[in-house]
Formats: C-alpha cells, structure tokens, sequence
C-alpha cells in the first residue's frame, strides 16, 4: 500500500521509511507525487492543521495521507511558541526563534 506523507522534510520521510517501510507500506513525499502545494496552517491546534495537511493532498489524490504537526511548547512561556514555532514573534529563521525564546 502506498502512503504519501504530507511533507517534504527529508529526515521526517525517512522516519516514517524506516516505520513504515518494513510493515509494507511504501513511503512517498508529496513532491515525489509531484504534489506540489503549501498548505497554509490556519489550525488552533497541532491537531488541526495536521489534518488541514492531510485533507489538502488527499483532496488532489485520493491517496492514502499521512500528516503530522509540532511545535516547541515552553512551559515558561505559557507554551508558547506551540503551533506558531516555524514562525514566532513574526520570526522565520530557527536561530531567530531560538534566541528570542532564550531570552
């Protein structure tokens, strides 16, 4: 059975590759299904925008999907950054983001 993970992420495809892979399931990155779509997070949860990933590609190809979405949340930080890590505080680099929340 084919599965496309909703990503591109090198490392997170071979992790599902090396989970998947040995159960019998084939593992496709969207761009290896030349899916070739960003999916705009509107989501208030992890939750959510993992199946806006997801319902997005199956949409195109009616395939099976796999998604998933993570966050760092801070404890201090009132969990903050959460669902907004890739792009907290309007920040779009992971050293950026890293220094503010050290901070």
């Amino acid at each position: 059975m084919d599965i496309i993970i909703a990503s591109n992420n090198k490392g997170k495809i071979n992790e599902y590759r090396s989970i998947l892979g040995g159960l019998g399931y084939n593992v496709y990155s969207q761009s290896e299904k030349s899916i070739n779509i960003e999916v705009e997070e509107t989501g208030t949860t992890f939750e959510e925008n993992a199946i806006l990933k997801a319902q997005a590609i199956y949409d195109k190809t009616h395939s099976c999907v796999l998604s998933d979405d993570s966050g760092l949340e801070v404890e201090a930080l009132n969990n903050e950054p959460g669902i907004y890590s890739a792009r907290y505080k309007g920040l779009t680099t992971d050293e950026a983001i890293r220094k503010v929340i050290l901070k």
